[in-house]
């Protein structure tokens, strides 16, 4: 091969096109002006250079959200230069604010569940769904729609999921909590779509043969569940109305850096 080919080659490698799947969520959604997009980008693709090739193509994602917005490849958090191949799915949104038909999953602890509803959430039913006969304790948090938020009053919340990676998440932190805390199981249910003023958003239920890691494990699942599970929620006031956004992900779960 002569050096002209050589060159040829490797402007032809250079110059090679891949397709993606761009989902858009939340408050990005509206930005962006889509739900979802085929977008072409340059290979070899990172994380990392798709995401910059995303916010050039819609740059009033960037005006809007500057440096905030996460992305995730495939339903996961990637480091920025993991490799993005042809037919990936990107979603773009901004940090979760955490909470169709019912959808749910097990973990591989055979006790825990997590799901996404539109469905009103029975709390007597998901805090007794399971009792274990080595445990003493269940712990139920109930997090339900205020009516009050910095002053505004709220007429009523919608919140949206990016379900199968929201599913995928509440599956590791169910997993995680098994790690740090001495529980025996614990479970997540999440409402999504129009929630009014007093209705259960979320229900998280914990128990364990002592109640001192079943209100720990709780209170952690929640916390995190704010950070990383991809649910937002859009406030409606009787003047306006915004979407809510959170902390995002936490800094072990890398999203890459904007340039």
């Amino acid at each position: 091969m002569t050096g002209s080919d050589t060159q040829t080659g490797r402007q032809a490698n250079q110059t090679r096109i891949i397709t993606v799947r761009v989902l858009f969520f939340g408050a990005a959604r509206e930005s962006a002006g889509s739900d979802e997009v085929q977008l072409d980008l340059h290979a070899p693709a990172t994380a990392h250079s798709a995401f910059a090739e995303v916010l050039a193509a819609y740059p009033a994602l960037r005006e809007r959200f500057g440096r905030s917005l996460l992305l995730a490849v495939n339903q996961e958090y990637l480091p920025g230069d993991s490799e993005v191949r042809a037919g990936d799915e990107l979603a773009i949104f901004p940090p979760v604010s955490g909470g169709a038909e019912d959808e749910s999953g097990a973990s591989n602890q055979s006790l825990d569940f997590f799901e996404l509803t539109t469905e009103p959430i029975d709390v007597a039913s998901v805090a007794r769904r399971v009792v274990p006969h080595e445990c003493g304790a269940t712990v139920t948090l109930d997090g339900y729609v205020r009516e009050w938020t910095r002053g505004r009053k709220t007429l009523y919340l919608v919140y949206e999921a990016y379900a199968p990676m929201a599913l995928s998440e509440m599956k590791r932190l169910c997993e995680q909590a098994h790690t740090l805390f001495d529980i025996s199981h614990l479970g997540i249910v999440h409402r999504t779509g129009r929630l009014e003023i007093g209705e259960t958003s979320v229900v998280i239920s914990a128990s364990a043969p002592h109640r001192r890691a079943a209100f720990e494990a709780c209170e952690w699942a929640i916390r995190e569940l704010k950070h990383t599970v991809p649910i937002w929620k859009k406030e409606f006031y009787e003047d306006g109305e915004v979407w809510v956004e959170g902390e995002g992900a936490p800094q072990e779960l890398l999203r890459p850096a904007q340039s």
